[in-house]
């Protein structure tokens, strides 16, 4: 892979990974409500879950999804269940259960489910791994070992990813130390409902006809 080929990769991405998602909206929901070191829990399981769908599509597991309808139907609901899910559950709660300040930033608030939660998000969108399957593929030159190709694209996906939910986790640790309790309730309830609009986007999904 030349260093041209890669320029042309990372300027891409970023544009891509611009357009805010699930695991970006993620992002700015536990910063303002767990602070950032919390939310870099999440970053963590957001890269973790780039780093085996990176992997699927090394190993070919992106061609069995394309090729298969009813694996795609199977993970596409198990991913619109979850976000949906996910978005109730942040609208339905009460302003009692959001934290204050001092709560916000420790460190250890919540980070195993912070960290799980972005995973699954971020895991079981199978437009991910079709897109990816597209994608990543381009950049690779198969005169060349394909192994360190795909590592290296891998990095630079993860350090874009972990760049962009740093600026949205900031923003919403910000929204933390400034907004009222009321105020930062409305927020996480307006997130919760983009989570659910972006689950029922997902469930409406129809690809193309595997010709």
């Amino acid at each position: 892979m030349s260093l041209t080929t890669l320029f042309v990769f990372i300027t891409m991405s970023a544009a891509i990974i611009a357009i805010p998602g699930p695991t970006v909206l993620l992002a700015l929901q536990n910063g303002s409500r767990h602070g950032l070191r919390a939310a870099a829990w999440g970053m963590g399981g957001a890269v973790l879950a780039d780093a085996l769908l990176v992997t699927a599509v090394a190993c070919g597991l992106g061609l069995l999804l394309a090729a298969s309808e009813g694996l795609f139907q199977v993970l596409k609901w198990i991913g619109s269940a979850y976000l949906v899910w996910l978005g109730w559950q942040m609208l339905r709660a009460p302003q009692a259960a959001l934290p204050t300040v001092g709560e916000g930033t420790d460190p250890g608030a919540r980070s195993v489910g912070i960290f799980t939660r972005s995973f699954l998000v971020a895991i079981s969108n199978p437009k991910a791994l079709l897109f990816m399957s597209a994608f990543l593929p381009q950049f690779v030159d198969s005169t060349q070992p394909q192994l360190p190709q795909y590592a290296c694209l891998l990095l630079a996906l993860c350090v874009l990813n972990v760049m962009t939910m740093m600026f949205y986790a900031v923003c919403g640790a910000r929204l933390l130390s400034r907004l009222r309790p009321a105020h930062l309730q409305h927020f996480n309830q307006g997130a919760g409902g983009l989570l659910m609009t972006m689950g029922v986007l997902l469930a409406a999904y129809r690809r193309d006809p595997v010709s």
